[in-house]
């Protein structure tokens, strides 16, 4: 039976990808305080202009929350992508994950859409977030590969981030 049953294992790659179609700005600029100081890790956020939720980087889905979507890079780099700011309250109603806890997924895979109206009609931003939450312990470094507020498409290369 070809492949069935068997799980797929993440390759390394060291790449960052953007979620979301959209512009992408600075951690230190997104509306939230927690987010914006780093206090959920380094990374970088996007405002976005399209529904394609597409994985951030390659590994395996470690958490999904309806707002919410956590991977493990083969590195052990941990990394949490965040849709909407205080979308907490939602309920997921927005959000339709494709994936569950245990996948393994390549960086720019579609994994969610989001029917972004309803954050607007919520009055909630929609800054998306892609952190790095073990940032402390793992993260040796990460280096932006775009230029500062460009518009990207869902699944461009955005980063290099590498492990202690």
């Amino acid at each position: 039976m070809f492949g069935f049953g068997k799980k797929k294992t993440a390759v390394l790659d060291q790449r960052l990808y953007t979620p979301v179609m959209g512009q992408v700005i600075e951690l230190e600029d997104v509306s939230d305080p927690v987010f914006a100081g780093g206090m959920m890790g380094d990374g970088f956020a996007v405002e976005p202009t399209g529904n394609e939720i597409v994985a951030p980087v390659s590994g395996e889905v470690t958490m999904v929350q309806g707002h919410a979507v956590g991977f493990k890079r083969a590195d052990g780099l941990e990394i949490l992508l965040h849709m909407g700011i205080d979308t907490v309250s939602l309920d997921g109603s927005p959000f339709k994950i494709t994936v569950s806890v245990g996948d393994v997924v390549q960086g720019g895979d579609v994994i969610a859409t989001a029917d972004w109206a309803q954050v607007d009609a919520a009055g909630l931003p929609k800054t998306t977030m892609v952190l790095i939450t073990n940032t402390a312990d793992k993260l040796a470094s990460m280096t932006m590969v775009f230029q500062e507020e460009a518009a990207t498409n869902a699944g461009e290369e955005i980063a290099t981030a590498k492990a202690k």
